[in-house]
């Protein structure tokens, strides 16, 4: 997924009416997809596989930290900008090294940050039932 792909999804969900919280969500899950992927194409052998799903993980990764609103969005853009960092100087560090460990590592901490989304995103939930802090992370992403 190049980041135009991913630019497109983003408009595409939005003029389906589908809210930025679950395109985020669907975002996560993407990323996580092609990171396990990417380790399994490590173990196996297979490079070429590694390869797209590393460019895919890395596309998604930079579509969520490019969108990101900083001023609005305090202190949880700026750790989302930094922990978005981390995750791809890990994901370039297992693809170099063919080492599936740091895609591994991004998985999980993707895979928690995608809970979190995902208890957001839950339709029970509305503006009024949610904590007075929750609803910061709705006005992180552009």
């Amino acid at each position: 997924m190049s980041h135009d792909s991913a630019r497109f999804a983003y408009q595409e969900m939005e003029a389906s009416g589908s809210s930025g919280v679950q395109l985020v969500v669907m975002l996560y899950d993407g990323a996580i997809r092609f990171l396990n992927d990417a380790s399994n194409s490590v173990r196996q052998k297979d490079l070429q596989g590694k390869i797209v799903a590393v460019d895919r993980a890395l596309a998604i990764i930079g579509e969520l930290q490019g969108t990101l609103r900083m001023e609005e969005g305090g202190e949880i853009a700026k750790s989302l900008d930094t922990l978005y960092t981390y995750m791809t100087n890990r994901i370039l560090d297992g693809s170099m090294k063919l080492d599936p460990r740091p895609f591994d590592e991004v998985v999980k901490l993707l895979t928690n940050l995608n809970i979190a989304w995902r208890t957001i995103a839950q339709p029970k939930h509305s503006q009024d039932a949610l904590p007075q802090n929750a609803s910061a992370p709705l006005e992180i992403f552009g």
